[in-house]
């Protein structure tokens, strides 16, 4: 039997063509880890059927995944809302970051773990906030809406503590990485955190907060892509599968109210 050899050439070239077609595949998508992180962990071996390779780059903080996208380090990320997205392009002059689906809400709790109803909050208490502008601006709606403060204005999402008209229990302020909120619970009177790092503090929102965001909450949770690669296949693909009945399933049995799907 005659074995037909294939020149190195053309078999080189042939098996270039597959690594390229393979390396176009590969989607790497920044993320914070909970529960961010988990959606696109249940979703991979979907993907992994449509030919998209999801590889999911976890971060701790909220810099980092936006400034990866904006220098092109990752395709895109999975944490974020609007507000804050609005905020990071005007402080970081990146205008090439764009929304592709809503996929969550996260709705943004106040915690205690010395009183139990916003009454028994006392004069002078210390409240611990995140101090990026649009969580920050977050919290202290959320405080309006519960009585603690007043605002000049309760749908300005980019309040400040410049805008606070009324605190009438004198109420002190500490602004802080919102990353590290769980971990001084224990040092103020109450704290707003942000779901993400509540779930990773192993505190439910829905159980175990003082006073919750509703669910017409503004703030979903976005896939963010660029304006180079939003149209492409494989972002399309993982907004469409962010986006289905299993996903929503998912997070309502898995997070239990913590998480609401906005689709």
């Amino acid at each position: 039997m005659k074995i037909k050899l294939i020149p190195a050439l053309i078999l080189g070239a042939a098996l270039g063509f597959t690594a390229a077609a393979h390396a176009a595949d590969k989607l790497v998508i920044a993320a914070t880890p909970v529960p961010h992180a988990e959606i696109l962990e249940h979703i991979k071996p979907a993907l992994a059927k449509e030919g998209i390779d999801l590889q999911i780059k976890v971060f701790t903080d909220y810099v980092q995944p936006a400034a990866q996208t904006n220098e092109k380090q990752v395709d895109g990320n999975f944490f974020l809302h609007q507000p804050y997205l609005d905020q990071f392009k005007k402080s970081h002059k990146n205008d090439i970051e764009v929304p592709v689906t809503k996929v969550h809400v996260e709705p943004f709790a106040a915690y205690s773990l010395k009183y139990k109803k916003v009454a028994d909050i006392p004069d002078g208490a210390t409240i611990a906030i995140p101090n990026d502008p649009s969580n920050s601006g977050r919290a202290l709606l959320l405080l309006a809406r519960n009585g603690l403060i007043k605002l000049k204005d309760t749908s300005n999402i980019s309040s400040t503590q410049k805008d606070i008209t009324e605190n009438p229990k004198k109420l002190k302020f500490r602004a802080l990485e919102a990353a590290t909120l769980p971990r001084v619970l224990n040092q103020v009177d109450v704290a707003l955190i942000n779901t993400n790092y509540a779930l990773e503090a192993k505190l439910n929102p829905v159980k175990d907060s003082l006073f919750i965001e509703d669910a017409n909450s503004p703030y979903a949770n976005l896939l963010v892509a660029r304006e180079d690669n939003k149209d492409s296949a494989a972002i399309k693909k993982l907004a469409a599968a962010l986006n289905t009945a299993d996903v929503k399933k998912f997070i309502e049995e898995k997070y239990q109210g913590a998480v609401v799907p906005a689709f």
